[in-house]
């Protein structure tokens, strides 16, 4: 669930709790806006309409290496689309920060134990691993 108070541009965490989740619905704005721009211009919108073809047959079928970030140049060349990238004001910019800050220390728990990196949850050692194998200061109890 995402509690941002902007959740149109916010960080979450995963479902799983593993990842984060960047949500940015003004690059994905910007582009349709970019995409239909040049739409009513006959020729533009059959070269448009020619490359969405191109990228749909890709996307379709079984694409080789390359072919479909090919597909998709073709489509942002023709469309005469921009970089996909926001301006992000400084109190926006706060915020996310503390937003991924949260995400980060919520998602690192799983990161590290010791020297042994942990990457889910049912790898964590349970207390049947504990007892096959003591810690050295509790070998040191028992033997006492």
């Amino acid at each position: 669930m995402n509690h941002s108070s902007k959740p149109e541009q916010s960080f979450s965490l995963g479902a799983n709790h593993l990842h984060a989740v960047l949500r940015e619905d003004g690059i994905r704005r910007d582009t349709l806006m970019q995409l239909v721009q040049h739409w009513g211009d006959t020729d533009s919108r059959d070269d448009i309409i020619d490359a969405l073809d191109a990228l749909a047959a890709v996307v379709s079928g079984v694409a080789r290496e390359g072919e479909l970030d090919a597909a998709v140049e073709q489509v942002e060349d023709v469309a005469g689309m921009d970089t996909a990238q926001v301006q992000v004001s400084i109190p926006d910019v706060r915020r996310l920060l503390a937003e991924l800050t949260e995400v980060e220390r919520r998602t690192s728990r799983f990161q590290q134990r010791g020297a042994v990196e942990i990457k889910h949850p049912s790898m964590l050692p349970t207390r049947k691993h504990l007892a096959a194998q003591p810690l050295p200061e509790q070998a040191d109890r028992r033997t006492a």
